[in-house]
Parts: C-alpha cells; sequence; structure tokens
C-alpha cells in the first residue's frame, strides 16, 4: 500500500490494486468519469458487485482512503458466475441512471442558456428605461412596466420556479442595472409567497425597478467611494430616497401606490431607518419587502467588492443582525423562497466533491443544481448535477476565499450574482 500526498488537505490517501478492494472501502477512481458506470470518481464500495466492475475497469490502481473507510463482512460474495451475472445487471442500470443524469444535465444547460437570454432582453430594456427617464418619462415608464408585467406574468402563473444564477460578465458603470433588476425579480417572488395579489406584486417590481433611480442625481464618485463617506456625503447619499420621487413626479404616468417603494426602502421597523424614520406600521407593505430583498442584494454586492458575501453568508448575515429592522415575516420568506443554499453558493457534496450553487427550485429547496468541479473535464463542459434526497447532498458551505486556485478559476464564483427565473406553467 503506497500512501500519496494529498494537496496538504490532511486526508490519508494511499494507492491500491483493484484486486485489494473491499466492501466498506471509500476509493476513488483514477480515470475520466466517462470511462466507467458509476456516478461519481468517489464514493464508498457496497457490494461484491462493484468491485467487480472496479476489477474489469483496466485500472493500476485505485485511490484509497483509511479514514473515509470501514470494515464490512466481505465473506458473503455469491459463486463466481452468479457474482458475474449480477455485476453484469448492476452495470447495466448504473450506464443508465449516468446517461439519464447526463441527458439531464444537458437539459439544464439549455435551461440555463434560455434563461439567460431572457435575462439579457431584461438588461437591454432596463437600460433603456434608465436612459430615458430625464428626456422622456412617459415612454420609460411604459416600457417599464410591460418589463414588469412580463416577468411578473412568470412568477404568478407558474405551479414552481426556478430560481437560476446568471453567468454575465458585469461592468462597474452597468452595476446599478443589475442591482434593480436583481431586487426587482426577488422582490416580485417575495411579494407573491407573502400571499400579495397580482396587482400587488406589479406594483412592488415597478418600484422595485424604480427604487434607486435617485442615484441618478448623486455625484458618481460618491456612489463608487469604497472607503467610509463623511457625514455630509452618506447625507447625500440617503437623498436619493426623495430626489426618486422628484423624478417620477415628472413622468406623470407611474402610479403613486408604487412611490412608497421609491421613498421607504430604507426606512426600518425601530425607526432607526431614513428619510422619515418611520415605524413598523408606518411603513408600507410593499416597501417592506424591497427593504429586505435589497439589504440582501447590497450585502452581495457592496461598494468595495472585497466586501462581498456569498449569497449564503449574505442570508444568515440579514438574519443575525437586521431583526427588529426588517420583517421577520419577509425575511423568513426570503430564505424559503431561495432556500438554504442560494444560487452562487460554494459547498462541499457528500460525496467530497465542491461546486457552485447555479438554480433552485421552488418545490426542491434542499436539492438543489450544482455544476461540479473536476479537473478531467473541460469547464465549459462541467457537469450541471441535481442533487437528490438519500444519494447525493450537501455537506457544508465553503468560502470562495478557501477554495484552491484551480478549482476557484474553474467554477468562477460571480462577483456579480444576478438571478432570473425560469417558470414551471400551470396546465
Amino acid at each position: 500500500m503506497n500512501f500519496v500526498p494529498n494537496q496538504g488537505c490532511g486526508v490519508s490517501v494511499a494507492k491500491i490494486s483493484p484486486s485489494q478492494v473491499k466492501i466498506g472501502y471509500f476509493i476513488q477512481l483514477p480515470v475520466n468519469w466517462m470511462k466507467h458506470p458509476f456516478l461519481t470518481n468517489k464514493f464508498k464500495v457496497e457490494n461484491h458487485e462493484q468491485i467487480a466492475i472496479i476489477q474489469t475497469l483496466d485500472l493500476e490502481f485505485v485511490y484509497f482512503f483509511p479514514d473515509k473507510s470501514s470494515v464490512e463482512n466481505n465473506d458473503d460474495a455469491a459463486p463466481a458466475s452468479e457474482l458475474a451475472q449480477h455485476a453484469s445487471e448492476l452495470r447495466y442500470q448504473l450506464e443508465r441512471e449516468k446517461n439519464e443524469r447526463i441527458e439531464q444535465a444537458k437539459e439544464q444547460r439549455r435551461q440555463l442558456q434560455r434563461t439567460e437570454k431572457a435575462f439579457e432582453k431584461s438588461m437591454v430594456q432596463v437600460r433603456n428605461v434608465m436612459s430615458k427617464i430625464g428626456s422622456r418619462p412617459l415612454q420609460a415608464v411604459d416600457e417599464a412596466t410591460e418589463l414588469v408585467h412580463q416577468i411578473a406574468d412568470t412568477i404568478i402563473n407558474a405551479d414552481s420556479l426556478v430560481l437560476h444564477l446568471i453567468s454575465q460578465a458585469n461592468k462597474e458603470q452597468e452595476s446599478i442595472y443589475f442591482h434593480v433588476l436583481n431586487v426587482s425579480v426577488l422582490s416580485m417572488m417575495l411579494a407573491k409567497n407573502l400571499g400579495m395579489t397580482a396587482e400587488q406584486v406589479k406594483l412592488t417590481g415597478l418600484g422595485a425597478l424604480f427604487h434607486d433611480i435617485g442615484k441618478l442625481k448623486i455625484p458618481t464618485q460618491i456612489l463608487r467611494k469604497t472607503e467610509a463617506l463623511t457625514a455630509p456625503e452618506a447625507n447625500l447619499l440617503k437623498m436619493h430616497t426623495r430626489y426618486g420621487i422628484e423624478l417620477l413626479k415628472l413622468t406623470e404616468s407611474f402610479p403613486k401606490t408604487a412611490w412608497p417603494v421609491v421613498e421607504q426602502h430604507h426606512e426600518y421597523l425601530d425607526g432607526t431607518g431614513y428619510p422619515m424614520g418611520l415605524k413598523e406600521a408606518e411603513i408600507d407593505a410593499m416597501a417592506k419587502v424591497v427593504a429586505v430583498v435589497n439589504e440582501f442584494d447590497n450585502l452581495c454586492h457592496p461598494v468595495d467588492v472585497t466586501k462581498a458575501r456569498s449569497p449564503h453568508h449574505a442570508m444568515s448575515y440579514l438574519f443575525k443582525t437586521m431583526k427588529g429592522k426588517l420583517g421577520a415575516n419577509e425575511m423568513g420568506q426570503l430564505i424559503k423562497m431561495m432556500g438554504v443554499y442560494p444560487p452562487g453558493t460554494i459547498v462541499q457534496l457528500s460525496d467530497d466533491r465542491v461546486g457552485l450553487v447555479m438554480s433552485v427550485n421552488s418545490d426542491q429547496l434542499l436539492y438543489p443544481n450544482v455544476l461540479v468541479y473536476d479537473s478531467q473535464i473541460p469547464r465549459l463542459e462541467a457537469p450541471v448535477i441535481s442533487l437528490q434526497e438519500g444519494k447525493l447532498s450537501i455537506s457544508k458551505v465553503l468560502k470562495p476565499s478557501a477554495l484552491p486556485q484551480a478549482v476557484y478559476e474553474y467554477l468562477n464564483p460571480r462577483a456579480q450574482v444576478s438571478y432570473f427565473i425560469q417558470g414551471n406553467e400551470r396546465k
């Protein structure tokens, strides 16, 4: 048994012959994922049939992990002819399951591509709206309303929603566009989950799309300043809520029922927010929804990118530090909506593989779709796997900074975490 270094992670690993493999051994196959029938390269051997299959793979050795292995009863093997038959049947079953998983992954990639195209189309519309708000405000509001209603109809009419992570490059000067679209989409999802009417969902989305419109009147150097703002700068930035209402008054067609979202999205339940220091009963219900989503997205995308939190850690921070300031019901529904592992979260799976959560289905929040790191598969062809109850699960969340450089570059955790939805329509 030859022990080999394992990249300094503290786990003991050895090379053994396939003939030495026993039930209870945790092993890794040193071969491309496509050249064996098992779902993963790393697994615990459960029966003699698996051993028989491993021994047909023409491998010089397999990696053996003593610390993860156990000693099982290895004396109850069937006669050779019967074992060969069982192994053949198991191999056929494994290959069929694996092919189904591959087809499933291809369909997930197609869904992601369709969703990314829809997202980019929406981003073009957001850019157009923001560029027209000063010169052609009526047209800007009409176009924004059309965009919001399209997205809202998908959210409202779907039996379930798939929330996708969008892999779009972010230009610094366009960060506000990504932010307002993110906040609008997530706010409409949250409004629906809170039981709001279809009209309220759409008004919430429209208000969220314009919630930071007043920042168009704030100097760029203040908006992009990474060090602490001076008191005068901070006070000027806080004026963006009032400036937003002033701009919307020029449009005439922007619904007044959505004004509170723009004016109150920085108000806190305990009265410590701005601009009016309102307390819980005085704050508009739609503004409370947008306030929660806005805080979450700002934690993921602060001006100083070195302070950005992953979606999972941003969610945890909200719950720990914002109790009494943001609505408990709204925060509780947010985590129910996005899952314990929101898209953009780096995770370690139960088989020790590392991956990036790409999407979650509202019907299966504990079993998201994960892009998995595999050094033997090109990054653009990396498998996106659906976790399944009783088979493969998430063991823990990892910080992007803790990843080895090769894994980080492969998974490419987004500096800009953008979300878009795909609906499963009612039939």
